[in-house]
């Protein structure tokens, strides 16, 4: 659609005719022809001299070019735009941070693969989430791994293809072998703070029990309750175990309670898969709609148009001089 920025520059277009009809024209002082038998011609002709003045004719070409110079240009000023259709963007209004455990007890082979082929936790972890990962499209996911001490693998991005290939990538052990539980959740805690969506969701996995993290984890999941962060917690283990390597699944709960979120167990990938499943169906991808109208201002056309129109008058103008200052030449 063509609108004008600034329609309220047209009002400058009757500004020549205003000029022309109110400005008297410019007048000039010059010397007469005098002859010595001027009193004798104006005898013989029967006239009194009288103070005389000569106007040059105007000619229409001029009117018109000079005219359509100030048209363009007025309508230049005007600032002439292409309003195109509105244009809906969509922006997800969820970050989703995925947290796994890579201590030294994910190296258990006590789950089977899609395969049925038994293999270490970490193994089926990785196929559940990577399936659970491609769902998502629409949020941005980011990929945290914590043993003993936390790290930040993906921040939040859409290329969930990327979460992916470096969730393949990691190993046990990479973190250490320990489970700091509760830093996990204080360095997902400080990535959400330079979030700006409205929805935060931590999932977190884990087969152990905390050992010796600085923030203890029901206070870092207060502290995460307090800054809106949901946190789904699934625990992936022998809650009957003792010691490092039993999953404690009473403080798991509570995390999980705190922040409005659920704990889930698994004890097989089937188990695991549909519990992913069920994280999907929870946290159904959001969009906020922004929406806005591309414009393209061509204010340049009509001012180039006046620019080619002056400069053609101006050559029209003093091409005769040269033309005849040339023939002098020659």
């Amino acid at each position: 659609m063509f609108e004008l920025a600034f329609p309220w520059a047209l009002i400058a277009l009757p500004l020549p005719v205003v000029v022309w009809r109110f400005v008297p024209p410019r007048t000039e002082t010059v010397e007469a022809l005098r002859v010595p038998f001027f009193a004798r011609l104006a005898e013989l002709t029967g006239t009194s001299p009288q103070h005389g003045a000569i106007v040059r004719r105007r000619a229409h070409v001029r009117f018109v070019l000079l005219g359509l110079t100030w048209l363009f240009t007025v309508f230049a000023l005007a600032n002439p735009t292409l309003r195109s259709e509105p244009v809906s963007i969509k922006r997800s209004a969820r970050d989703l941070l995925l947290a796994v455990d890579l201590s030294g007890s994910m190296d258990t082979r006590d789950l089977e693969n899609h395969a049925g082929a038994e293999a270490t936790r970490l193994a089926v972890v990785k196929e559940v989430v990577r399936d659970f990962v491609a769902k998502r499209a629409g949020d941005r996911v980011g990929l945290m791994v914590f043993g003993a001490a936390p790290y930040m693998q993906v921040p939040f991005t859409v290329d969930l293809s990327l979460v992916n290939r470096l969730l393949a990538e990691t190993e046990t052990h990479m973190a250490g072998d320990s489970t700091v539980l509760g830093d996990a959740i204080g360095l997902a805690i400080r990535t959400f703070e330079r979030s700006r969506a409205s929805n935060r969701v931590l999932v977190l996995l884990t087969d152990g029990n905390d050992t010796g993290s600085e923030v203890p984890p029901l206070t870092a999941s207060h502290i995460a309750a307090r800054h809106g962060i949901t946190i789904h917690v699934i625990g992936v283990g022998d809650p009957t175990l003792a010691g490092e390597e039993r999953l404690n699944e009473d403080v798991l709960k509570q995390i999980a309670a705190r922040t409005r979120g659920r704990y889930f167990h698994a004890n097989d990938r089937k188990e695991l898969a549909r519990i992913y499943a069920e994280l999907d169906r929870l946290e159904v991808i959001e969009y906020e709609s922004h929406t806005y109208t591309p414009t393209r201002t061509i204010f340049y056309y009509p001012l180039g148009a006046a620019a080619v129109i002056l400069c053609c008058f101006s050559l029209a103008l003093a091409l005769p001089a040269l033309l005849q200052q040339r023939k002098g030449v020659l």
